[in-house]
């Protein structure tokens, strides 16, 4: 019987390179021994690799400049890669992309695979696309009748408007503010606006990564997580806070700061609970996810009230990252879920 080849994609362009580089290596080590696997690596210059060196030099780049890393091609049905002037069939069964953000969590690889007729872990062209914009996913949700944070949306046709934007944002939200580029993740160019200046200082820097921003409402509130898996029948929905060391979480607080820590047994009501793990499911299907997502929620500190904040449809794998975390207490190590998703887009 022929061994299963799975191909685990990562790097990619995206801001998010060296956390899908940490999420990757993770990932190829839960692989079921009885799986044949390939890492796949994309350089920030958009150049593609396939590599059969030492998985422990991809987490901090080194794998780049390894001898066993070959430059890949691609056919219209196949992956290629060459070795020694000639070209070699990759012939992978599945991809696992672990690539967060642009080029990578926003349907266009995911296209690609489509393309070439290759299954791959995770949601469709779709789901990634719609989930990666904000603004688009707010759109969406509004319609199932799901609070969320308001907002003021800034984009390429009024981004040259910004102090009639502010004004609106002042009489629409007040302060304080989160302002949020649309197509970024790992809360990368998120700032906090007390007051116009911080404001308009937010807006330019969010404009560095992105062309579509989002003035979000600020919210006295803690911030919990919900890991949902649905394959082989089964959906799992589990709850988990994010402690923040700073009044917001950023992306330095998320992988720099020891001081934020993650709770996966959050001290809630069982009623809010299960309205979190009720209103992620349901997202998750209103958007058409496939395989794994997670799904972010404010809690009023006041009220009590559920305020859904986004979702990332190609959660962090490294040794911080909630959503392994979650799963696992649900009582499904790192290995078996790994199958589990492998074996969910299979059969896709």
């Amino acid at each position: 019987m022929k061994q299963l080849h799975v191909g685990v994609l990562f790097g990619g362009s995206s801001t998010e390179h060296e956390v899908s580089r940490k999420s990757a290596t993770t990932i190829l080590r839960s692989i079921p021994k009885t799986y044949k696997k390939t890492a796949i690596g994309i350089t920030k210059a958009g150049k593609w690799y396939a590599y059969f060196g030492d998985e422990s030099l991809i987490a901090g780049g080194e794998w780049e400049n390894e001898p066993e890393t070959y430059e890949i091609f691609f056919s219209s049905d196949a992956i290629l890669y060459q070795k020694d002037g000639t070209l070699l069939p990759l012939e992978i069964d599945v991809i696992f992309p672990v690539l967060h953000g642009r080029f990578g969590e926003d349907g266009t690889v995911q296209g690609l695979f489509e393309m070439l007729g290759i299954p791959y872990v995770g949601c469709g062209v779709c789901a990634s696309a719609a989930a990666m914009d904000k603004s688009m996913t707010k759109l969406l949700v509004s319609t199932a009748g799901i609070r969320q944070a308001d907002f003021v949306l800034v984009t390429r046709y009024n981004k040259n408007r910004l102090d009639d934007l502010i004004e609106q944002s002042e009489q629409k939200l007040g302060y304080p503010v989160f302002v949020k580029p649309c197509r970024s993740g790992s809360s990368v160019g998120v700032t906090k606006a007390t007051d116009r200046s911080s404001l308009r200082e937010g807006l330019e820097n969010a404009l560095r990564y992105d062309d579509r921003i989002l003035i979000e409402e600020g919210i006295d509130a803690r911030e919990l997580e919900c890991a949902v898996l649905e394959a082989g029948g089964e959906t799992v929905a589990e709850v988990g806070e994010v402690i923040s060391a700073l009044d917001y979480y950023d992306y330095d607080s998320k992988y720099n700061n020891p001081s934020s820590r993650t709770e996966t047994s959050p001290d809630l009501p069982g009623a809010t609970l299960c309205e979190i793990r009720e209103k992620a499911i349901r997202i998750f299907r209103l958007l058409d996810c496939r395989g794994l997502s997670r799904v972010d929620f404010f809690v009023d500190k006041k009220s009590g009230e559920v305020i859904f904040n986004e979702i990332n449809t190609l959660p962090g794998f490294t040794s911080i990252s909630m959503y392994p975390m979650l799963i696992e207490k649900h009582g499904i190590c790192r290995e078996n879920l790994v199958d589990m998703l492998i074996r969910e887009a299979l059969s896709k």
